[in-house]
C-alpha cells in the first residue's frame, strides 16, 4: 500500500485523489491551499468549487496544513498551479526526508526563470521525481471514463511503482524516461489551445484548426528538442495526445479563452469569468518565448498568441500575420 498526498484541491487534484480512491490500496490525502476550502470538502463531501457533482471518497483525508499532509507521504503529487510549486516546495523542503517520491501533474513553466517543474524542485531537494502527462480532463477521469497517461522518470524501477500506483481499470498508465519532454509537452500544448480557440472563436472553420493544430506541434517538438527532450515523447501521449484534447474538447480552460478571445472579449473579463480555475497558458505564453529565446527556437504561433494576450493585438490581424509569413519547407 502506498501513502499519498495530493497537493491541490483544485479540479485536477480532485480528480486524481478520486481515481486513486477508486482503485484502491492506497492511504490517500487531499491538501487544499485554504482552510475555509479544506472546510467546505469535509462538510459538503464534494468540491463545490472545482469539481461538484462527483463524491469524494469517505476514507480520503482532507487538510490545508502542508507539513501534516506530506508528514507520511511515500508519494507527494503536486497538482497545484505551474507559478505556485516553488512556495509549496519552500514550505515543503525542510520537512521531506530523502525517499519521498514527488510526481509533478502540474502543465506549466515558471515565470521569470523559465524552468520546468523537475527543476524548481530540484532547487530544493534531491528527491526522486516523476512527472505526469498525457490527455486527462478531470471529469472524465473522476467519472471513471477510460482515459491513458504517461509517467516520466529516470529511474525505471520508480516508473514501475507509480505505474502500478495509479493504474486501474478506467486509467491506464504509460511510462517514459524523458522528463523533459513530458513536462514540455504538457506546457506548450495549452499555448496552441489557445490559439486553436482563437481560430474556433473566429469561426475561421476546420481546415484553419487543423493547420494550427500541426504547426503548433512544429513549435513544441523545435523547442523540446532544444532542451533535451525527445521528439517522440511530443509524438505521444504527452505531446500529441495531450495537444488534440485541450485543442478540441470542450472543457479545455485554455480552448475557452481563446474562444472568447476570438469574439473579442477582453483577458481579464474572460479570466474573472472562470470562477478562480486557471488556465495555464495564459502565463506559460510568456515563459515559453523566454525559454525559446534561450534556446534560439523560433515559435511564431505562441508569439502571435502572446501579442493577443499581452499587447492587445487583435485576433484578426494575428492570424493574417501567421498566414502572410514568409514560405519555407515542412
Amino acid at each position: 500500500m502506498s501513502r499519498i498526498a495530493v497537493i491541490g484541491a483544485g479540479a485536477w487534484g480532485t480528480a486524481l485523489a478520486i481515481s486513486l480512491a477508486r482503485r484502491g490500496g492506497h492511504a490517500l490525502t487531499l491538501w487544499a491551499h485554504s482552510p475555509a476550502h479544506a472546510e467546505e470538502l469535509v462538510d459538503s463531501g464534494e468540491n463545490l468549487r472545482y469539481l461538484p457533482n462527483f463524491v469524494l471518497p469517505t476514507d480520503l483525508t482532507i487538510t490545508s496544513d502542508l507539513v501534516r499532509a506530506t508528514a507520511a507521504a511515500d508519494i507527494i503529487l503536486c497538482v497545484t498551479p505551474s507559478q505556485n510549486l516553488r512556495s509549496i516546495m519552500e514550505q515543503l523542503a525542510p520537512h521531506l526526508t530523502p525517499d519521498q517520491v514527488i510526481l509533478s501533474a502540474s502543465k506549466g513553466i515558471e515565470d521569470i526563470s523559465f524552468l520546468r517543474m523537475s527543476e524548481v524542485v530540484a532547487e530544493y531537494v534531491p528527491n526522486p521525481f516523476g512527472a505526469l502527462g498525457g490527455p486527462a480532463f478531470a471529469q472524465e477521469v473522476a467519472a471513471a471514463m477510460p482515459t491513458a497517461i504517461t509517467i516520466a522518470t529516470g529511474d525505471e524501477d520508480l516508473g514501475k511503482s507509480m505505474q502500478d500506483a495509479f493504474t486501474s481499470t478506467s486509467l491506464r498508465v504509460y511510462r517514459n524516461e524523458d522528463i523533459i519532454g513530458t513536462e514540455l509537452g504538457g506546457a506548450l500544448k495549452n499555448i496552441i489551445a489557445l490559439a486553436a480557440g482563437v481560430v474556433t472563436g473566429l469561426d475561421l472553420g476546420s481546415n484553419s484548426a487543423a493547420a494550427l493544430i500541426t504547426r503548433g506541434m512544429a513549435e513544441m517538438t523545435r523547442l523540446t528538442i532544444a532542451c533535451g527532450g525527445r521528439a517522440e515523447t511530443i509524438a505521444g501521449l504527452a505531446g500529441l495526445g495531450d495537444l488534440v484534447l485541450t485543442c478540441t474538447g470542450g472543457l479545455s480552460r485554455n480552448r475557452t479563452v481563446g474562444i472568447e478571445l476570438g469574439r473579442g472579449r477582453s483577458l481579464p473579463e474572460i479570466l474573472a469569468s472562470l470562477n478562480g480555475k486557471v488556465a495555464e497558458g495564459v502565463r506559460t505564453t510568456t515563459a515559453a518565448l523566454g525559454l525559446a529565446a534561450n534556446r534560439g527556437v523560433e515559435m511564431p504561433i505562441t508569439e502571435q498568441v502572446a501579442a493577443i494576450l499581452h499587447e492587445d493585438k487583435s485576433a484578426q490581424s494575428a492570424i493574417r500575420d501567421l498566414m502572410t509569413r514568409p514560405g519555407r519547407t515542412e
